[in-house]
C-alpha cells in the first residue's frame, strides 16, 4: 500500500485538491489526509487546526504561529472565512519542488466528491482514504470539538458519501478512534505512534486491536513487524521519503507506507 501524505506533499501543496487528484494519477492506493472542524462544524482538510503561517498568506504580513492559532483557529472561523486563505501561493519551503499555485482549504466532501468523480470519469481503480483527527485532550473545544462529537462528524460524513468501506481512520490521539470503534467496529482505524516505541502498553492504552499501526519509520524493526503481524494488523509507517529506507522497510516485510513522495515510492517499489 503506497499512501500519497497530504496528496504529495513534496510535489504540490499539502491537502489540496490538486495534490490529491495528482497523487491518484500517480497510482497511489490511499489518499492520506488530515481533518479539522471550522466554526459551522464544516470538515476542514488541514494538518494543522488553524492557518499555518509558514505556506498560507495572511492579509497585512504573516505573523507568528502562536499569532496564526488565535487569529487563524479554524474552529472560530466559518469555512467561508477559512477558503480565504490561499495555501499554495507561499511554497512550503521544506519542500522546494512543489508546484507554486493559489490553493484553498478544501471541504472533506469536496476532496472526496472530485476524487469520485476523476476515478469514474477516467476508469480507474478506487482508492483508499487515509483520514485522521487532528485533536488532543488540550485542544478540547478550543481548536476542535470534543472526541464524541468530532468522529460523529467524521462518520456520519463519510456514511453520507457511501465511502465507509474505503476509508481509514487515524489518529495519534486515542479517544476519537475509541469512539469509532465503538459506534462501529467494522469501519479499519489506525494508531499513530510517533516516538513511544513500547508496543504493548500502546495497545493497551488504546484497549483493542485496530487495523493499522502506524509508527513513525524510524522506530521500525523487524521483531515490531511481527509483533503487528501476530495481532493481525497491518503496519505502515510514515512518513518515508528516502528510496533507500523504502527498500529497507519493504524487506522488513512492511504492509505499506505513507510519503511525500508518492513517485518515488511507486518507481522503487512497483
Amino acid at each position: 500500500d503506497i499512501e500519497g501524505h497530504r496528496g504529495a506533499r513534496g510535489l504540490y501543496p499539502e491537502n489540496t485538491i490538486t495534490a490529491f487528484i495528482e497523487a491518484v494519477k500517480l497510482g497511489v492506493n490511499t489518499l492520506e489526509m488530515d481533518v479539522v472542524v471550522s466554526k459551522d462544524l464544516q470538515l476542514v482538510v488541514s494538518h494543522e487546526p488553524f492557518i499555518n503561517p509558514v505556506f498560507c498568506d495572511f492579509t497585512g504580513g504573516q505573523p507568528s504561529e502562536e499569532d496564526a492559532k488565535r487569529i487563524g483557529n479554524i474552529y472560530q472561523l466559518t469555512y467561508e472565512e477559512v477558503a480565504r486563505f490561499d495555501c499554495g501561493s507561499r511554497v512550503n519551503p521544506k519542500f522546494p519542488q512543489q508546484k507554486k499555485m493559489v490553493a484553498a482549504k478544501p471541504l472533506l466532501t469536496d476532496v472526496i466528491d472530485t476524487v469520485e468523480k476523476f476515478i469514474s470519469d477516467n476508469h480507474l481503480q478506487p482508492v483508499l482514504y487515509n483520514i485522521e483527527t487532528k485533536c488532543t485532550p488540550e485542544g478540547d473545544n478550543i481548536f476542535h470539538p470534543a472526541p464524541n462529537d468530532f468522529a460523529a462528524l467524521l462518520y456520519n460524513t463519510l456514511k453520507e458519501k457511501k465511502i465507509l468501506s474505503r476509508c481509514i481512520i487515524q489518529s495519534f490521539d486515542v479517544r476519537t478512534l475509541q469512539v469509532v470503534h465503538k459506534t462501529d467496529p467494522s469501519v479499519a482505524t489506525a494508531l499513530l505512534i510517533s516516538d513511544s516505541d513500547i508496543f504493548e502498553k500502546n495497545m493497551e492504552t488504546l484497549g483493542f486491536t485496530p487495523a493499522i499501526y502506524s509508527p513513525n519509520f524510524n522506530l521500525v524493526n523487524k521483531e515490531l513487524v511481527e509483533k503487528c503481524h501476530a495481532k493481525n494488523m497491518l503496519i505502515i509507517p510514515w512518513t518515508v521519503n528516502d528510496e533507500n529506507k523504502m527498500h529497507e522497510l519493504k524487506n522488513m516485510g512492511v504492509d505499506g507506507l505513507i510519503s511525500d513522495y508518492p513517485d518515488k515510492a511507486i518507481k522503487e517499489l512497483r
